[in-house]
């Protein structure tokens, strides 16, 4: 991948229509995007139109670029943007309400009358070591199956955060929440997703 020159270079010839510059821009940062529009779009085909809307944006707004926040972080808010637009005519951001659940079944401590209240049961599955490459690429379906599942205000934060790689405060920014908030989903989002593996794990287990 070729090395993008700094946010002033970059803009510079973005507004001077450099086409070679916004080809570079389009194969750096759209394989991110598609994963963050995913996060927001019920399929695929709609995720790559909103990363095009996205791109036609940037086009038709770049003149109006202040730098008040990164290039990067400028472009993700409008691709954002639209992918809630999208999303919600896809019925995908649905409200739920189920961020309030407890992030790890309650049953898995022991109870207030037991000599270790609060405690494991049982400690968690260990995880796989690098070493064993052979559910690498299984494990990666599943978590991506696991992370489509998430309620959808942890799916986005989860992608944003672990997947695209952004800071927790380009994601507050982004989603327009607080710190607090961006830290309970990420964290409500994580455990699920451990959740899912370590079952997962459980049953190869007892296979």
């Amino acid at each position: 991948m070729v090395e993008l020159p700094g946010d002033p270079v970059v803009v510079a010839r973005l507004r001077a229509r450099d086409e070679t510059m916004f080809a570079a821009l389009i194969d750096a940062w759209s394989p991110g995007m598609l994963r963050a529009a995913r996060a927001f779009v019920a399929d695929d085909h709609t995720a790559h139109d909103v990363v095009q809307e996205a791109w036609l944006g940037v086009l038709r707004g770049i003149d109006r670029f202040e730098a008040r926040s990164s290039l990067r972080t400028w472009v993700y808010r409008i691709l954002v943007n639209k992918a809630k637009t999208r999303g919600v005519r896809d019925a995908r951001l649905v409200p739920t309400g189920d961020d309030r659940d407890p992030t790890v079944d309650p049953a898995r401590f022991r109870g207030s009358d037991d000599p270790y209240p609060g405690h494991w049961r049982s400690s968690p599955p260990a995880w796989p070591s690098p070493e064993e490459g052979a559910v690498a690429a299984e494990t990666r379906r599943e978590l991506a199956a696991a992370l489509a599942g998430l309620p959808a205000r942890q799916r986005v934060v989860v992608t944003l955060r672990d997947v695209t790689g952004h800071s927790s405060d380009e994601v507050c920014d982004l989603l327009s929440i607080s710190a607090a908030n961006q830290r309970v989903l990420l964290h409500r989002g994580r455990a699920a997703l451990r959740a899912a593996l370590e079952r997962r794990w459980a049953e190869e287990a007892m296979s």
